[in-house]
């Protein structure tokens, strides 16, 4: 993979962690530690089996031109949510205790649910060579629409598997006051999906012919 991307990406990967443990403020916090391993393994995966191509990576590490300026908005945003919402899980289970103590079951699913969206989304990003970080045609690389794979059941599975992940944060972290930051993300994560499908069946040929094949924007048989 491309070195500087693969760099910048661990870095801000780090920086999350750090804002996360430093919110907490202590290092025995084992949801975190959780929280890391699972990180350090996609990130491995994302590396080897599910590697993207050298293509799609430039396009990843650097898109090109045409990214709509609502995306630039909603991602400036997301950014700012999902500091919050590490620091206001840190604090929660962290440091201060402000929920209460979950039973472990539900730890369990948080974790099975973060790794599973996690893992959607890699696979959405491996099958679709036109997976670029912000919403742009990308005609400089001859976009076309992608059938195959997850593609198949929805038209935006990396989407499902960001909000799987999300719905888990807070059942692996046991905070209740991280729901807000993420019910907040969730609904940028929509409204993104929207503007999104919207650009595609506008601008991308054969999108429209898509979305009447594949009818769900990102959960089978409801959206």
């Amino acid at each position: 993979m491309k070195t500087g991307y693969t760099i910048k990406l661990l870095i801000g990967t780090l920086v999350f962690f750090t804002i996360l443990f430093i919110s907490a403020g202590r290092i025995d916090y084992w949801q975190g530690l959780i929280y890391v391993i699972i990180g350090l393994i996609m990130f491995l995966l994302n590396h080897t089996v599910l590697r993207i191509d050298s293509e799609l990576l430039n396009e990843r590490s650097k898109p090109g031109e045409g990214t709509k300026k609502w995306d630039k908005t909603i991602l400036g945003l997301s950014f700012l949510i999902t500091i919050s919402m590490y620091i206001t899980a840190g604090l929660d289970s962290g440091r201060y205790h402000w929920s209460p103590d979950f039973h472990w079951s539900i730890y369990l699913l948080g974790i099975i649910l973060t790794i599973l969206g996690q893992l959607l989304f890699l696979i959405a990003q491996k099958q679709n060579k036109f997976f670029s970080s912000t919403v742009r045609i990308q005609t400089d690389r001859g976009h076309i629409v992608c059938e195959s794979g997850l593609y198949k059941m929805v038209r935006h599975p990396a989407y499902l598997g960001s909000i799987i992940q999300s719905l888990g944060f807070p059942l692996l972290f046991g905070s209740l006051w991280s729901i807000i930051p993420i019910s907040i993300s969730i609904i940028l994560l929509i409204t993104r999906t929207n503007l999104e499908d919207k650009t595609l069946k506008k601008e991308l040929k054969g999108y429209p012919e898509y979305s009447n094949k594949t009818r769900y924007k990102i959960i089978p048989y409801i959206w």
